[in-house]
């Protein structure tokens, strides 16, 4: 292919000058066209920038797996997940099954989890997480479920893990995050042959976790004595309500405003106010546990969860790690106060968008506990 003036080779990537079909007499008229040749040098190397881009865009999305779409029946209903194998080797490999938070999530947290499943795939381990009943190919309604209905789920999750052949199911564990605090003591303290459970920014009790909430985003938010006031009374209302499992339509009249309330959620809100973890905590008869901690977070008071974890745990199986700079999502802070920052960091360097040493602490807890154990 001949090469003229007017093509730009920049890397392996080849670009031709646009004919804008303007014609310079050769008149003399020599600025004229230098300015046309540096618009053009312009133009192609803004379109490089955007190329280049663009690759860095592609690389930092591409990751270190081999993902399968799978699927399972629960209760007669279809749930459709992802199965996110290493990229090398054929197994068996360990396993970690996600356990989802609160909201319609689907299986790969639109993303989110897939530093996670590679961070984990460093370690040998393969990752297992299925869209919320009603999200993506999932049939159903989440907020239908109660925290018993979740948790038989993620144990019918793990049964058909145990069943196929490219995992080992001596080497299964748990992750999830937020809510799944009131899931994951639950399916470990039915299933005993679990390897582990890592808990991230779990809550213990749903009223207390509830009036902390209201009250730290009150703080961040700037809100007067009054307003906080104001706030706790309307949430003394609610609670009367739920104690005489009080209908929607009855909600509505009684707090009149319903501030994004729906009757799907006032449903969900009214099977599950009174979870609360420490029983279940106590039952998991000494499943090694990750305590991932994050030091701004306004949705969950992490004082208190550590508090009980440790008054309920052996202390021999309780791992707890902080991290100081991190959001209850485990996002930097400063990142995740800039939506500009954050939106762009989530396309062009997923995996910054936890807290620095997040990723690689996941990958270390399974070596370390791998080897503690003996691969068991």
């Amino acid at each position: 292919m001949p090469i003229d003036l007017n093509t730009f080779i920049i890397g392996t990537t080849v670009f031709y000058s646009i004919d804008l079909g303007v014609t310079v007499p050769n008149t003399g008229r020599a600025p004229l066209r230098r300015a046309w040749r540096r618009l053009a040098w312009t133009l192609a190397a803004l379109l490089a920038a955007a190329v280049g881009l663009g690759g860095v865009v592609v690389w930092q999305n591409t990751y270190a797996l081999r993902e399968q779409k799978v699927s399972l029946r629960h209760d007669g209903a279809l749930l459709e997940g992802v199965l996110a194998l290493p990229e090398q080797g054929e197994g068996p490999f360990g396993l970690v099954v996600f356990v989802h938070g609160d909201g319609p999530v689907d299986a790969t947290h639109e993303t989110f989890y897939r530093p996670l499943w590679e961070s984990f795939a460093r370690a040998g381990y393969a990752s297992l997480s299925f869209s919320k009943p009603g999200v993506g190919g999932s049939e159903g309604d989440w907020l239908e479920q109660s925290m018993d209905d979740r948790a038989e789920e993620t144990l019918v999750a793990v049964a058909w893990a145990r069943g196929r052949p490219d995992i080992d199911g001596r080497r299964i564990g748990l992750w999830g995050a937020s809510q799944a605090g009131w899931v994951l003591p639950k399916v470990a303290a039915r299933d005993g042959r679990l390897q582990f459970v890592i808990a991230v920014s779990p809550a213990v009790n749903w009223l207390r976790q509830g009036r902390y909430n209201l009250l730290a985003e009150l703080g961040r938010d700037g809100a007067s004595d009054q307003e906080k006031q104001a706030a706790l009374r309307r949430r003394e209302t609610v609670l009367g309500l739920l104690e005489r499992d009080a209908t929607f339509a009855q909600y509505r009249a009684a707090v009149g405003d319903a501030d994004g309330m729906t009757a799907g959620r006032w449903g969900f809100i009214t099977r599950n106010h009174r979870a609360d973890a420490t029983g279940d905590l106590a039952a998991m008869r000494g499943t090694p546990l990750l305590l991932v901690l994050a030091g701004h977070d306004v949705n969950v008071d992490v004082a208190d969860t550590e508090a009980v974890y440790r008054a309920t745990l052996p202390r021999a199986s309780l791992t707890t790690a902080r991290y100081p700079d991190a959001t209850h999502s485990l996002v930097d802070h400063d990142l995740e106060s800039s939506a500009w920052r954050l939106a762009a960091t989530a396309v062009i360097a997923p995996r910054r968008l936890y807290a620095d040493g997040f990723l690689a602490d996941q990958t270390r807890y399974i070596r370390d506990l791998n080897s503690f154990l003996g691969g068991r």
